[in-house]
């Protein structure tokens, strides 16, 4: 059985856990609160791009986002930063919806699932 990585370990969770060929993100939520919806999607968007390319992939190798908006009335906005993020032709599967998150500060947690390299 193919053993399991795990990445940034915490007391309560991993940042990223890589199992047969599979990264798995925990949800990425923005360092900086008092910024406006594009500057928390800019900013959760680099750290998934910088937690795949420490397991070994990379934003066009996503299988799946799941984006969960504070207020889903915000999601033009966010798609402006996620259009120009993602790579034309590796739009992955994603579901966007409108959650409370943990923090009130957060307007964006993005969990993605993506293939190793």
């Amino acid at each position: 059985m193919p053993a399991i990585q795990r990445f940034h370990v915490g007391p309560r969770l991993s940042e990223t856990a890589v199992h047969n060929g599979t990264v798995y993100l925990a949800g990425q939520v923005p360092d900086d609160t008092t910024q406006d919806i594009r500057g928390q999607t800019a900013q959760v968007l680099a750290m998934v791009d910088r937690l795949l390319a420490e397991a070994g992939s990379d934003k066009t190798r996503i299988l799946m986002t799941q984006i969960f908006l504070t207020d889903i009335s915000e999601i033009a906005a966010m798609n402006e930063v996620w259009d120009a993020w993602v790579p034309a032709g590796h739009t992955p599967p994603r579901a966007t919806v409108q959650a409370q998150l943990a923090n009130p500060a957060y307007k964006i947690e993005v969990v993605v699932s993506a293939a190793q390299a």
